[in-house]
């Protein structure tokens, strides 16, 4: 394959493989690994959910790409009950085969291209970027709108509560990026998939009343299931929001065959129904963070931002890749900052992800290192 043909060779190092090392040494640990490096659920997916999934497993036919009417009926319900996001109707959701397939493909879906400039924050998930990389535009690193002077983006992701920071945006933030975008039409892609797990303050969508007046015009929200629903593997998502946006993405998607399969659907429309599980995973995690938390203060830690998510974006003022040797000496794996940019080098991403019994575990091998 030529050079010209590698659309790898486009794209940064996989930032994972990047920590192979590390998460080696942690894992000689005699009491084993801790790994909180990626935000991935462990706990069990909810009997509700698996039951609605196996009551679909015999339907033969494709499912439709703009998802059944009970799941849009859902999600409407679920982000209106649990959110306050009201006027949004059925047909402006779209389901998707996870939400990091979505990001990586909404720049090129909406057709940017090299003229085009897409802003993500200056910390972020790394798919941002990749998304941007994919559709060959420019890319901008901003948290403040002053940032970009005279310059307009095609495209502007926000991400709050913030992966990997966990810092949330307010109100007035997100009504000066919703004015901006009016005045120079703009699509806002506002990622909102740790929404759930706000756990100081108010998190807001971008959908909110509050934010945009109801008015859903160039703003799109996307969700994911993984999270308080324990859906990563299911691969299940939906973004949601301007009608006309909606459906040119419905309409690409069609051509393309990106249909979330019926199962999968069911178990989505189940999930998004029920709130009950969704409100139990959330107190596992809160108990965790509480413990996690703690640990790492009385360990030297500086925590900043983290009022929401899944994570501790944790300091000791130091190189990222240093503490992440530090912490892999007792046995635990945490992703560095600088996965998520140039400014996130003296930070690290420790999860709460991980089980009862693992968080105890690291939690004492911090406190013995105090």
């Amino acid at each position: 394959m030529s050079a010209r043909n590698r659309v790898s060779s486009l794209l940064p190092d996989f930032p994972w493989d990047t920590i192979a090392s590390v998460k080696a040494k942690a894992a000689t640990h005699p009491g084993g690994i801790v790994d909180l490096s990626v935000g991935t659920p462990v706990d069990p997916v909810d009997p509700l959910i698996r039951t609605a999934l196996s009551s679909a497993s015999a339907v033969p036919g494709y499912p439709a790409t703009h998802g059944t009417p009970e799941l849009r009926a859902a999600a409407v319900d679920a982000l209106k009950r649990r959110y306050g996001i009201t006027g949004l109707d059925p047909a402006s959701v779209l389901p998707a085969i996870g939400t990091k397939e979505l990001i990586a493909g909404l720049p090129r879906l909406l057709g940017l291209g090299a003229d085009d400039l897409v802003v993500i924050p200056e910390v972020a998930y790394p798919t941002y970027e990749v998304g941007a990389l994919f559709a060959g535009a420019q890319i901008a690193r901003a948290d403040g709108l002053t940032q970009l002077g005279p310059r307009t983006p095609a495209l502007m992701f926000v991400n709050s509560p913030s992966n990997p920071t966990g810092r949330v945006l307010g109100v007035d933030h997100l009504r000066k990026v919703v004015e901006f975008a009016r005045e120079r039409d703009v699509i806002i892609a506002s990622d909102e998939c740790y929404l759930g797990l706000t756990w100081e303050g108010r998190a807001v969508s971008i959908l909110d009343p509050e934010v945009c007046d109801g008015d859903h015009t160039n703003l799109l929200a996307v969700h994911s299931l993984s999270k308080t629903s324990n859906l990563a593997s299911y691969r299940a998502g939906f973004v949601a929001g301007d009608p006309a946006l909606v459906t040119e993405l419905l309409e690409v998607r069609k051509h393309a065959g990106m249909m979330v399969p019926f199962p999968i659907q069911a178990a989505m429309t189940a999930a998004l129904s029920d709130d009950t599980h969704e409100a139990q995973q959330r107190e596992r995690y809160r108990l965790r963070r509480e413990v996690l938390r703690k640990a790492l203060e009385q360990a030297g830690f500086r925590i900043d931002h983290s009022e929401a998510g899944l994570y501790l974006w944790s300091t000791r003022g130091e190189p990222c890749r240093a503490t992440l040797d530090w912490l892999a000496d007792r046995g635990i794996l945490a992703a560095p900052g600088d996965f998520y940019g140039p400014t996130g080098t003296e930070h690290v991403r420790i999860a709460l992800t991980a089980t009862d019994e693992r968080i105890a575990a690291a939690a004492e091998r911090l406190t013995a290192a105090a």
